[in-house]
């Protein structure tokens, strides 16, 4: 997903804005929020439930006959859907941002973003499948931010992804973030670094 020289690049950006702010910034990059493994299943138990109805009105099958085509039609389709580009085009968008808004949300908890000393966490997370990022902020900064600040900064987020270019997008949303850090967060005397600083890929 992203290079190990574009990995460096990004742990020195989360560096730059935490040694001038109090906040804490970790990158979480996931392949996937979910692996949906039941969509396929569901879709294809719902063909075959379908196919007998055709089967029943235009020939004169028996009904065993008519539950092995059952049969073959769930174990056909749940195979065929289950490739992954299949799988994720039967999705619907709203369950895919869902499913990825519950990861993100679970990372933030998961990498220690609520213990930080001045509730100053911010996460800056990224579903390549769901086509989804997202930023989470602490109490401490999210109560002093209006949430379009941060969509502004991921909808360049998710513009340099559309172009190929996650490295620069991730680097630019750090940058932003760092910004809005400074103004709510500065730096303090006794600040520590909390948290890594290297990007998470799952």
């Amino acid at each position: 997903m992203i290079s190990s020289e574009d990995q460096v690049r990004l742990a020195d950006a989360i560096r730059e804005v935490e040694d001038r702010t109090a906040g804490e910034v970790v990158v979480v990059v996931a392949e996937q929020a979910s692996a949906y493994r039941s969509v396929p299943l569901l879709w294809a138990l719902l063909a075959a439930l379908v196919a007998p109805w055709p089967l029943i009105e235009i020939t004169t099958l028996a009904a065993s006959r008519i539950f092995l085509v059952q049969l073959v039609v769930a174990l056909v389709l749940s195979v065929f859907l289950s490739w992954p580009k299949r799988r994720y085009a039967l999705v619907p968008r709203f369950i895919k941002h869902a499913r990825a808004h519950e990861a993100a949300a679970r990372e933030f908890i998961r990498r220690g973003l609520t213990r930080t000393r001045e509730k100053t966490g911010v996460l800056i997370y990224v579903a390549l499948a769901e086509h989804y990022a997202e930023i989470l902020a602490d109490t401490g900064i999210a109560d002093q931010v209006d949430p379009k600040v941060w969509a502004d900064i991921i909808a360049d987020l998710t513009g340099a992804i559309r172009e190929g270019r996650i490295a620069d997008g991730l680097v630019g949303a750090i940058r932003h973030t760092g910004d809005i850090l400074a103004e709510h967060a500065p730096a303090r005397f006794d600040d520590t670094d909390e948290l890594p600083n290297k990007v998470i890929l799952l």
